[in-house]
């Protein structure tokens, strides 16, 4: 009896929290799962314990791409620039190399989207057939990028895209929480708050999301060519998040601080990813959720992880020194959907 044959995802940021999650996913089912890295020697440090095969290559180079993604199912496509840098000169040609590679090896691209395709009073449920009107120049890229997907799904290359508010969850090199939370050798001190304390913010554990992913790839004879779904998440106010952190942490009167934006304003005259943080602050004053439905209606019941465990796991995969904590506030891209870059 022929054994059935193996599937192959080739992930280009396996090193980043959505890309890291979702090959833990994908090879608990079995899926042989591939990494594009610059360096894989790095990339292997750090992720020791990923069950990925790192191929060297570079996301900007298309012929690494296309070479990488031979005999591939699926192209998890979870590469952008972090802290927010050269993002017109590096996120479109990026995603270009990987529509070509997907062209010429038949796998289909999994995009892991955002928020930021959506202007400020697109409201708390949004569809995934809502109107996009970004509002600011890093939405205007995203929404170029899920344009080209739907281009090239008329040439008959397949894309999935995953909607989701802001990720935290273990695996998350440079996480919500390592710029939320005020520590002193490891010791949480306070808890900053970007927004009002009653306006609900979009949030996506990533175990669950790449949970969701997973089970949306042993769906792949019932997906459209062009697919689209949304990850409602947790949605919650930055009330709910203390309570969920305090909560984990057994600090009840762990303080609530306002979180620096006149710093932020200062500060990004002179650096880039300050200044591209600045522009995301509308995020934190306005509303906008994603409406789940289509996507619970298609897979069933989907991942949810109670609030309070997630942020426990969240927290306790913080760095536990000085050092690593430094280093990963020197890279923090502060917005945490778009973490995830090759090694």
């Amino acid at each position: 009896m022929d054994q059935p044959r193996v599937r192959t995802c080739l992930i280009i940021g396996a090193t980043g929290g959505f890309g890291g999650n979702a090959a833990a996913a994908l090879a608990r089912r079995g899926w042989k799962v591939k990494d594009l890295a610059r360096d894989p020697a790095t990339a292997r440090a750090k992720a020791p314990a990923a069950p990925v095969e790192f191929i060297a290559g570079d996301a900007m180079v298309r012929e690494d791409v296309i070479a990488a993604a031979t005999g591939a199912d699926l192209i998890v496509h979870a590469a952008n620039p972090p802290g927010y840098r050269n993002w017109a000169g590096t996120v479109l040609p990026m995603i270009e190399n990987t529509i070509t590679a997907a062209r010429l090896s038949g796998a289909r691209i999994v995009l892991p989207g955002n928020v930021y395709n959506y202007a400020p009073g697109a409201g708390a449920a949004i569809a995934e057939d809502a109107a996009q009107a970004p509002a600011t120049r890093k939405g205007a890229i995203r929404v170029a990028m899920e344009r080209a997907l739907e281009q090239a799904s008329h040439q008959g290359v397949k894309s999935l895209i995953l909607r989701a508010g802001d990720f935290y969850g273990p695996g998350q090199p440079f996480g919500l929480f390592s710029w939320l939370l005020v520590r002193s050798g490891g010791r949480p001190l306070a808890l900053m708050r970007p927004g009002p304390a009653d306006v609900r913010h979009a949030f996506a554990y990533l175990p669950d999301l790449a949970e969701t992913l997973a089970r949306l790839a042993e769906r792949e004879a019932e997906l459209p060519v062009f697919a689209r779904f949304h990850f409602a998440g947790d949605f919650v106010t930055p009330a709910q998040l203390a309570a969920a952190v305090r909560g984990a942490l057994s600090r009840p009167r762990l303080p609530v601080v306002p979180f620096p934006w006149p710093l932020v304003r200062v500060g990004g005259l002179a650096d880039e990813t300050l200044r591209e943080l600045w522009e995301m602050r509308y995020l934190w004053r306005t509303e906008i959720g994603l409406d789940g439905s289509r996507l619970a209606a298609f897979v069933g019941e989907v991942p949810a992880t109670p609030l309070e465990a997630a942020v426990g796991a969240a927290l306790a995969d913080l760095p536990k020194d000085r050092a690593a904590s430094a280093s990963r506030s020197r890279e923090a891209p502060w917005n945490t959907s778009d973490l995830a870059r090759p090694a």
